[in-house]
């Protein structure tokens, strides 16, 4: 009988023991892989869901609000900013496109953004990809009670082409704030697998002039999503000190996606905690997996010296410890995978319902190899005390 079915055959017959450490190990595969492979994905989708904007001009405040309230539709505005500011922004000989962002009402709980028509019909929000619609759909005209409904968005509300809707205001729905304005669905946006599809887009008018506002609503915007010029190297270094440093009533978040980056990068202390809770789970499984076989390895004194009376090395003797603990991590490694893939799409949909940010599970990254390859190792390690001690059985003493 070969080392591996010896191997296998010593993991069945302690199959509870055996599954139970495997399971330990699987639970500490999946959560250094939620908290290392995930978060390095989240990064990355944040950053890449930027809009195609290199900035975001609001009032004086939080950057990390600025871009979350603007750029991902998931913050309150910090206050509001002149028209005549988002023009001036505009018309900057640096910028190439900028677009008013005007927020404050919603349609059961799904926020309604103003903006002007042009960021639906002209701006990129990935290099080379533009706005889409489903069917006959269209931009809405500015001015006017027309809305182009996001993807995400669209099921969630089940509205269509033709559809009508009264906003009601505020960011939180409540069935009391109804407004007296009605809007028609003009257009449903294809998916893009940005904020975009989590809200309904409406002419930046209709907000501003919504009944019930406040009269400064109505030369007001939330903020200014900015595009720079391709050859305006020093567009952000020159803007950043004209508004951050020397003004004190607007604020400019540059990069877009900076701010939302250095709110992960603040958070290291609890991802560094949660990396070291896995790598511990994992210890004492190995912990428990050294116990069992080592125990094991006492109870089968008599069998070693009779594979040892037939002819079988140390070495193979050493071999069939080391692959049943291998096994037992290779298990858990597999059946962490697994896990991973389903508590990470359940989080994956959480995030994308929330943010709209789309979050690949399998993007490749250094997590995928090197929590394998330890895993691997400390199963490796757990089962060298007890081939040490197979390894040394003595033969005419366990025979006799």
């Amino acid at each position: 009988m070969s080392p591996l079915r010896i191997a296998m055959k010593g993991l069945r017959s302690r199959a509870v023991s055996s599954s139970v450490t495997a399971g330990s190990m699987a639970l500490s595969v999946c959560l250094l892989l939620l908290v290392w492979g995930f978060k390095v994905e989240a990064e990355r989708s944040f950053a890449a869901s930027d809009g195609g904007f290199d900035a975001v001009l609001g009032p004086r405040g939080s950057k990390l609000q600025i871009v979350l309230n603007a750029l991902y539709h998931l913050d309150e505005s910090p206050g509001l900013m002149l028209w005549s500011d988002y023009e001036q922004i505009k018309a900057n000989r640096m910028v190439a496109a900028a677009y008013p962002i005007a927020v404050g009402d919603n349609y059961r709980g799904i926020r309604l953004v103003g903006t002007v028509p042009e960021y639906l019909a002209e701006h990129e929000y990935r290099e080379g990809y533009g706005f889409e619609f489903e069917g006959d759909g269209r931009v809405f005209a500015n001015g006017q009670f027309e809305a182009v409904v996001g993807s995400q968005a669209a099921k969630q509300l089940k509205l269509g082409m033709g559809d009508t809707f009264h906003p009601y205001h505020g960011l939180q729905y409540d069935v009391n704030a109804r407004h007296e304005e009605l809007y028609e669905v003009v257009g449903v946006l294809e998916p893009t697998g940005t904020p975009a599809d989590r809200v309904i887009w409406i002419p930046v008018a209709g907000v501003q002039n919504m009944s019930g506002h406040a009269a400064a609503a109505a030369n007001s915007v939330s903020a200014a999503l900015v595009k720079f010029h391709p050859g305006a190297r020093t567009a952000g270094f020159q803007l950043d000190m004209m508004y951050n440093k020397r003004g004190d009533r607007l604020t400019l978040a540059w990069p877009a996606s900076q701010s939302v980056l250095r709110l992960f990068e603040k958070l290291g202390w609890f991802d560094f905690a949660l990396r070291a809770i896995a790598v511990l789970v994992a210890v004492i499984a190995a912990a428990g997996v050294t116990a069992t076989l080592y125990n094991a390895m006492s109870e089968r004194r008599r069998d070693i010296a009779v594979w040892r009376a037939l002819g079988a090395r140390r070495r193979v003797v050493f071999g069939i410890a080391t692959l049943e603990s291998l096994g037992i991590a290779v298990c858990g490694l597999l059946a962490g995978m697994v896990l991973y893939l389903l508590v990470g799409y359940v989080l994956a949909g959480f995030v994308r319902d929330r943010a709209g940010v789309v979050l690949e599970l399998l993007t490749p990254n250094a997590a995928f190899w090197a929590v394998p390859l330890g895993v691997l190792l400390i199963g490796f390690l757990a089962g060298v005390a007890p081939a040490v001690k197979a390894y040394t059985v003595d033969v005419r003493k366990n025979l006799s």
